[in-house]
Order: structure tokens, then C-alpha cells, then sequence
């Protein structure tokens, strides 16, 4: 019997580096957020100075550790078979959940998971427990920290509001002392700025955080606390002089100081805060399986967890483990890199294509705030509205970072905002025992300072507001399901043993593999935007990188199209059900292309003669997206009428599309051929061509119409096959077009 306990304690740390990785995959934007998206330094700087606060981060958590062993129920009232049934069911919700989301790409909370998970597997225990016995199910109360539970849920909830609130109001003020142009007011105030924001850093880390620190003794911890009004005085005046020196000596970017001990800071916030939610279970687990073996001859089922209910001391070398697998995670995981692109997304100061939609409940968020902004906009006297509308005036910040190879999101006075305000609360509620979500904080208060910078335009504020609204959303969701799925693991576990253990391992593998390669296919589809946001555009190579796209895309189309063709003559729905895929993919290409015209436009450089090729640049990506249009109103009705059942084409019809198809698929190669060589002396003889198909298509469309009088053809299969008829002509018309736009834009090109 103890070994097979030995074998659980082996999975759940098993399970803990697994929940690490995916962990840490979702939280790095909380402290990657503000650096990279500044830009206040390379990545690689910015991410050994996160990891150093990892490492020096991991030793702070040890008083975390208690959240996971009695925070939510009472350890006492459980045995130990029955607390590493809950220890096993959270661990592999955990990993399941976070993995999922990461693979999304939404920043989601590791804290309301974990609370959650412990409340639904010790609910289901209590349950299986109560129901094995004369106890009413009343009694579940004696099982759970209900009033504790309420108080880390409450305690979560409000910091969303705090956060918010004072990200908000400490970044309008920041923007109001030093406007967009914050080079010249920095002079004067920027090391006074620098000395309050590090100082703030130091008071919270260094006095509120050391109290949980594994190597911090007892008696450094008290002098620390008895002296906190004299280090945070001393500390304000040392920075503030300190960098007002250098500053006067070496010119030095007293902003990037702050964004970086504020990244540090923040990391080693994250990391004595968050390191709870990864491996706060398993040590748990650790440390009732040897309180359990410490006593010869217990048993299992009987032997009660009263250990868990004293001060357990996590070992250092535990944490710094974990620190290290945490670091690894952040170096080399792409799915760190995909939240942390959504929250820059959300906050980023410049226009642009946006990774969600509007919605009823956004429209109507951003009409009130209109509403609100319209009617303190006519109480104000006009010299305080110039007054404010000069000091947040982002115009001439905006046309710097425009001709900027790497442009940043956002400037680092908002940064620097950011990161001391979002590592002031966490590591204020770290000292105090509570289990603050610093995703929750730190999105909040990213997302209040984006509003107050006037980030959130009226050409984004609805995309925004939507994405704000899909990932709060995403927290409840988070909570709905860590409950729900670790009551039931926990329940199946409790009923199947061994059986439901093993299966739930090889569910929670296959889970992890499958969303990797879900997020492997979704990272491919977008390398094509971003490395055209990333590129440096000259006339040459959007000629270059047009002429690509347009063989690409037409060798794609006419693919597509004879296999739609052979897909509804065969009745085929495998095949039809495939290209339906296929041109979706089409579909997403093109839009993407076309969302980022503006963009390709502004980063094109170009004189005003080179200028004129960008219309003709926009008429081609017009094309593209109006041929993939076409092409999905043929493939679409054909998959929907053979997933109907309905009755297939006949043989003349049949006949009629192959000849079509043969004679579309002869046009197009000549068509890509012409793209590939540039030369369009032959433009002539494919126009001749698509005449000729032209012609076939008003026959066909006549013998059908001939057909239909003669009650030859049904209802359903004449609407089909009219419907991929005029699709067809609109398929070629565009080709043609697409031919003729292709053609000036290289000539234009060969006359520059």
C-alpha cells in the first residue's frame, strides 16, 4: 500500500512540472507585458532580468504554501486517502485548463483556478465521504474553509476593481505631468518620478515580501518591519539622488531603469505569489505522505490529516527547482510568447488590425462611455480642455514610432506605470496571505492605464473593450470549470481507484498533445501577417512580395476548385468537407492581406512617383479576397448538398463541369506561368480564353434552363448548379482582373 502512494506522490510532482510549464506559459505576461511592449530593452535582457526574479521570487513564497494545504478545507477532517484523491484531482484539472487556455492564446488566473480546484475535489470527497456514513449532507460544512474560501475569492474579485481603478488614475496623472513628449518634462522630474516608483518597488518587495522568504531569518524579518519608515525614506532619498546623477553624468534613460527593476520586481512578485498555484499541491501531498509514513502501520483510509493544520516550512531547494523549471518555461515556450501578445494587443497605443471583434455589450459599453465623455466635454471651461487635450496629445509620439523598424506598443512612462503599480498590489497582498490573482491585477491595471492614455480610440475602443470583456469572461469560465472538472475527476477517482487514476493521466496526455497541435497549425497560419509586420518594405519588395502572394494564392484557388468539382461529381464528402477547410484557410489568407493594407502602406517606403504603385498593390489583395469569396460560394453549397444526401448531378451536368474544369485549369496554369515570368505580352490570348469559357458557361446555363422545362432536373441540384455556374464567371472575371492589376503594377515598377 505504500507503494502505491509513493507512486501518487510521484505523479503529482510529475503533474506539478507539467503544471509549471503551462503555468508559467500563461502567467509571463504578467511581468513580460510592459518591458516588451515598450521595447525598453532587447528581449534577452528583458528576460534575464525576469528570471532573476523568478529565482529570488521562488524563495519569498514558502507562507504561500499554507493556501494549498488548509486554505480551503479543513485538512483534519479527511484521511489520507481521501486528501491525495483532491491533491490528484487538482493537479490534473490544472494542467489540463491552463493548457488550454495558453493554447488560445487568453491570459487566464493560475489563483482562481487553483482555489476553485481545491473546492470542487474537496466538495466531491466531502460528498463520497458523507455519503459512506449515517452524516447528514449538511455537515459538509464541518469539510469546508467556507469563510476562508469566500475571503480568497472576495479577496481576488476586489483586486480586479483596485487594480483597475488605481492603474487608471496613476497613469493619467503620470501622462499628465509628462505628456507624450515626456523627454523634456523628465528632465526636471524624471529622477523624482524614478525615486518614487523604485522606492514603492522596495517598500513592498523588500519589507512586505521578505516575511515569506524561506532564508530570511526571524529576527532580519522583525528589524526590517520595526524599521520600514526610515528604509523607505532613506531608500527615496539614495534613487532619487543616485539617478538624477547619472542622469546629469551619462544621460542615462532613467525610464528604462524603472520598466526594468520594475520587470525584476514584478517577476519576483509573480514568483512569490503564483509558485503556490503550480507546486503548492504537490508539496502538500509530499508532506502528508510523510506525515503518514511517519506513523508505523496507519492506515489510509483512517489516518486523519491533522498534520496539515500546523506551519509547514517548504524547503528551499524545492523552490529554487521549481524556479529553474519556471525560467526554462519562459526562455523556450512559445505559448508564453501568445498570451503576452494578447494583452500588448489590448494595450498598445497605435491603430491597427485587432484580434477580436465588436459585440451588443461592447457597442453599448463604448456608447455610454461617449455619452459620459460628450457631457463633461460641454461643462468644462474651454482653457482646461485645451489645456488637458494638449497635455495627452499622442500626435507627434505617434508619427516618430511610425518610421520605426520595431515600433512599440506603448511608451515607457506607461510602462513604468504598469509595473509599479501591478507590483506594488501583488506583493502587498503576498504579505498579507492572500492569494491575489496577478494575472487579474496585472491585466487590470494594464487595461486602466491603457484607457486613461486615451489608447482605446474610437477606431479600436469597441475591439478592445470586446477583447477586455472575452477575457474577464474567460476568468468566470476559468472558476465555472476548475470547479466542475476537479469534482468530477475527484468523484471518479473516489469510486474507480488505480483504473480511473491511469485514465485520467493518459486523458489529461492526449488533452496537452492534441492543443499542441492545434497550436502548431494556429501558428502557422499567422507566420505569414507577422513577418509582414515585421519586415522592412521597400517599393522592390512589396513588388517582389505582391507577385508571391498571387501565384500562391492562385495555384490554392484552382487546386481547390478542381477538387470541389471531382469532390460533387463523385459525391464525395470527405473530399468536398476538406476543401470547405481549405477555403476557409483561403478565406482567413486574404482577409489577413487586406487588414493589412493600411499597415504595409504606412511601413512602404517611397517617393512620391513610387507612391502610385500603392492603389494598384490594394486592387490586387481586392482581387484575391474577391476570388476566395467566389470560390467558397461554389465549395460551401456543394459540401452542404452531399452532406444533405440530396440527389447528385446528372451525367450531362457532369460532363459539362469537367470540360469546365479542364479548360479553367489549361487558363489558369498560362495565368500563373504569366505572374511567374512577368511578362504580359500574352495578356491578349488569356482574355481570348476566358471568352471562350465565358461562352461554354451561357450554354451550359441555357441546356440547364432546358432541362428545367423539360422536368429533367430537381429543384435542389438546378439551384446548386446554376449557383456554381455564375460563381464560376465571377471566378474567372476576377482572374482576369486580378491579370490586368498584376500587369500595371509591374509596369509602373519597370518605369520607377
Amino acid at each position: 500500500m505504500e507503494n502505491f502512494y509513493i507512486i501518487i506522490v510521484v505523479i503529482l510532482f510529475a503533474l506539478a512540472v507539467s503544471d509549471l510549464i503551462v503555468g508559467v506559459a500563461n502567467d509571463a505576461v504578467n511581468f513580460l507585458n510592459s518591458s516588451i511592449g515598450s521595447k525598453a530593452a532587447p528581449k534577452y535582457i528583458i528576460f534575464i532580468i525576469a528570471s532573476l526574479g523568478i529565482i529570488i521570487g521562488t524563495t519569498f513564497s514558502g507562507g504561500m504554501m499554507e493556501v494549498a494545504q488548509k486554505g480551503i478545507f479543513y485538512p483534519g477532517e479527511f484521511a489520507f486517502s481521501e486528501i491525495m484523491i483532491i491533491f490528484l484531482a487538482v493537479m490534473l484539472t490544472d494542467v489540463i485548463l491552463l493548457d488550454l487556455f495558453n493554447t488560445i492564446g487568453l491570459p487566464t488566473s493560475t489563483t482562481v483556478s487553483i482555489v476553485f480546484e481545491l473546492l470542487g475535489a474537496a466538495v466531491a470527497v466531502a460528498v463520497v465521504k458523507i455519503s459512506g456514513s449515517d452524516a447528514s449532507y449538511s455537515e459538509l460544512a464541518n469539510y469546508i474553509n467556507s469563510a476562508n474560501a469566500l475571503a480568497i475569492i472576495s479577496g481576488i474579485l476586489l483586486s480586479v476593481i483596485i487594480a483597475f481603478t488605481f492603474g487608471a488614475i496613476v497613469q493619467y496623472l503620470a501622462r499628465l505631468v509628462f505628456t507624450f513628449n515626456f523627454e523634456k518634462t523628465f528632465k526636471y522630474y524624471g529622477a523624482l518620478w524614478g525615486g518614487i516608483s523604485i522606492t514603492a518597488i522596495t517598500y513592498f518587495i523588500l519589507i512586505k515580501g521578505a516575511k515569506g522568504s524561506s532564508f530570511i531569518t526571524a529576527d532580519s524579518a522583525e528589524w526590517i518591519k520595526n524599521n520600514s519608515t526610515l528604509i523607505v525614506l532613506y531608500s527615496f532619498i539614495f534613487w532619487t539622488i543616485l539617478l538624477q546623477l547619472l542622469f546629469w553624468i551619462t544621460r542615462l534613460n532613467i525610464l528604462k531603469v524603472i520598466v526594468l527593476v520594475g520587470t525584476f520586481a514584478l517577476a519576483l512578485a509573480f514568483a512569490g505569489n503564483d509558485l503556490v498555484n503550480f507546486i503548492g499541491v504537490p508539496v502538500a501531498g509530499f508532506k502528508s505522505f510523510q506525515a503518514f509514513i511517519a506513523e508505523p502501520g496507519a492506515n489510509p483510509d483512517g489516518f486523519l490529516m491533522t498534520a496539515l493544520n500546523s506551519k509547514i516550512k517548504t524547503d528551499t531547494y524545492m523552490l529554487l527547482i521549481a524556479g529553474v523549471i519556471m525560467v526554462a518555461t519562459l526562455w523556450f515556450s512559445k505559448k508564453a510568447k501568445k498570451v503576452t501578445e494578447t494583452e500588448v494587443n489590448l494595450s498598445r497605443q497605435s491603430t491597427g488590425s485587432e484580434r477580436f471583434g465588436s459585440s451588443m455589450l461592447s457597442r453599448s459599453i463604448v456608447r455610454v462611455a461617449m455619452d459620459i465623455s460628450r457631457f463633461f466635454d460641454n461643462i468644462l471651461p474651454r482653457t482646461i480642455k485645451k489645456g488637458l487635450k494638449k497635455r495627452f496629445d499622442s500626435t507627434d509620439y505617434q508619427r516618430k514610432i511610425r518610421n520605426q523598424k520595431d515600433a512599440p506598443s506603448f511608451d515607457m512612462v506607461r510602462a513604468s506605470v504598469n509595473l509599479t503599480v501591478a507590483s506594488a498590489l501583488i506583493a502587498l497582498g503576498t504579505s498579507l496571505k492572500l492569494p491575489l490573482s496577478t494575472t487579474y491585477v496585472t491585466f487590470m491595471v494594464a487595461m486602466g492605464s491603457s484607457l486613461a492614455d486615451n489608447a482605446w480610440g474610437r477606431e479600436s475602443a469597441v475591439y478592445r473593450v470586446t477583447g477586455v470583456i472575452t477575457v474577464i469572461g474567460g476568468w468566470f469560465f476559468t472558476a465555472f470549470m476548475a470547479f466542475t472538472v476537479s469534482l468530477i475527476i475527484a468523484l471518479l477517482i473516489s469510486y474507480g481507484g488505480l483504473i480511473a487514476i491511469i485514465g485520467f493521466i493518459l486523458l489529461a496526455m492526449f488533452i496537452v498533445i492534441r492543443t499542441h497541435i492545434f497550436f502548431k497549425k494556429k501558428e502557422a497560419a499567422t507566420a505569414k501577417i507577422k513577418k509582414l509586420d515585421s519586415e522592412e518594405l521597400e517599393v522592390a519588395s512589396i513588388h517582389k512580395k505582391c507577385s508571391l502572394e498571387v501565384r500562391n494564392m492562385l495555384k490554392s484557388v484552382i487546386k481547390v476548385f478542381n477538387d470541389t468539382i471531382v469532390g460533387l461529381t463523385h459525391e464525395d464528402r470527405k473530399l468536398l468537407k476538406n476543401v470547405c477547410k481549405q477555403v476557409d484557410e483561403l478565406n482567413i489568407d486574404s482577409k489577413n492581406l487586406k487588414a493589412n493594407v493600411h499597415n504595409t502602406l504606412l511601413k512602404l517606403k517611397m517617393s512620391e512617383e513610387e507612391a502610385e504603385s500603392g492603389p494598384y498593390y490594394v486592387q490586387v489583395i481586392d482581387y484575391l479576397r474577391e476570388m476566395a469569396h467566389a470560390l467558397s460560394f461554389i465549395s460551401n453549397p456543394s459540401f452542404e448538398h452531399i452532406d444533405n444526401n440530396h440527389k447528385g448531378l446528372t451525367n450531362e451536368q457532369v460532363a459539362e463541369l469537367d470540360d469546365l474544369k479542364i479548360d479553367i485549369t489549361v487558363l489558369f496554369n498560362i495565368i500563373i506561368e504569366t505572374i511567374e515570368k512577368n511578362k504580359f505580352e500574352n495578356i491578349a490570348d488569356i482574355i481570348e480564353k476566358q471568352q471562350v469559357i465565358l461562352n461554354k458557361l451561357t450554354v451550359c446555363r441555357k441546356k440547364q434552363v432546358k432541362r428545367i422545362k423539360n422536368n429533367e432536373s430537381g429543384t435542389r441540384i438546378s439551384i446548386l448548379y446554376l449557383g456554381i455556374l455564375n460563381e464560376i464567371k465571377n471566378f474567372l472575371l476576377q482572374s482576369i482582373n486580378l491579370v490586368k492589376a498584376q500587369r500595371d503594377f509591374n509596369d509602373l515598377q519597370d518605369s520607377i
